[in-house]
């Protein structure tokens, strides 16, 4: 998606993060930006009362925004971790060149496909023509094939950590979260050792520390 800039007064300093500590997307954004080591002012964002200050930078109203110094808004999640890998990679997150065919793949099935099984999994009163179960089992489809290739290497696209681990893993968090007994007890041991260890990383941990909502002066 092309960047857009939009004249905004007066210019930031630091690059602005609008974020919302539970959303996933948000959570991979910030993963992105805190691991390219690159400053931000980060704020937190009320859902039910969002900042004139971001709507006015993306008027969608959807989380999360990056604003650069130069008003240049970068407002879906993706496009946040593209700019943040261009800037530093230290580990080599991107993806070898015979392996980003199948890191697009996974992202875009974690984001169509399964984000709306995991929707309607976890808001099913709201989606009665089935089941809670049935929406699990849909998403299903997506869990077996991540551990799949979990059962071959350490991570989704080899022995080491990629950027397609970290767009992945916060909505495999949100599904187990839906129902937590079923799914430590799901026969997906290669996924739960691999969502546990994200859990427990320091990256994670120092992506979720509380803050006060922002509010515009």
């Amino acid at each position: 998606m092309p960047l857009s800039k939009k004249a905004i007064s007066p210019k930031t300093v630091l690059p602005i993060l609008y974020s919302f500590r539970r959303c996933p997307y948000a959570m991979r954004a910030r993963m992105a930006v805190k691991y390219s080591g690159v400053a931000v002012d980060m704020r937190e964002v009320l859902l039910s009362n969002k900042p004139a200050s971001m709507l006015t930078y993306s008027p969608k109203g959807t989380v999360p925004v990056l604003v650069l110094p130069d008003n240049t808004v970068i407002d879906e999640s993706r496009d946040i971790i593209d700019w943040a890998l261009s800037v530093n990679d230290p580990m080599d997150w991107l993806p070898a060149e015979n392996m980003r065919a199948l890191g697009r793949q996974l992202i875009d099935e974690n984001d169509s496909r399964f984000k709306e099984a995991l929707d309607k999994y976890k808001y099913h009163v709201r989606f009665p023509e089935h089941s809670a179960e049935d929406y699990r089992a849909q998403g299903e489809v997506f869990l077996s094939t991540l551990n799949g290739r979990l059962s071959e290497a350490r991570y989704l696209l080899g022995d080491k950590l990629s950027v397609v681990d970290i767009a992945v893993f916060p909505f495999i968090r949100q599904f187990a979260h839906v129902d937590k007994t079923w799914f430590e007890q799901a026969p997906y041991f290669r996924l739960q050792d691999w969502l546990e260890g994200l859990l427990q990383s320091d990256l994670f941990s120092s992506i979720m520390h509380k803050q006060a909502p922002w509010k515009d002066v």
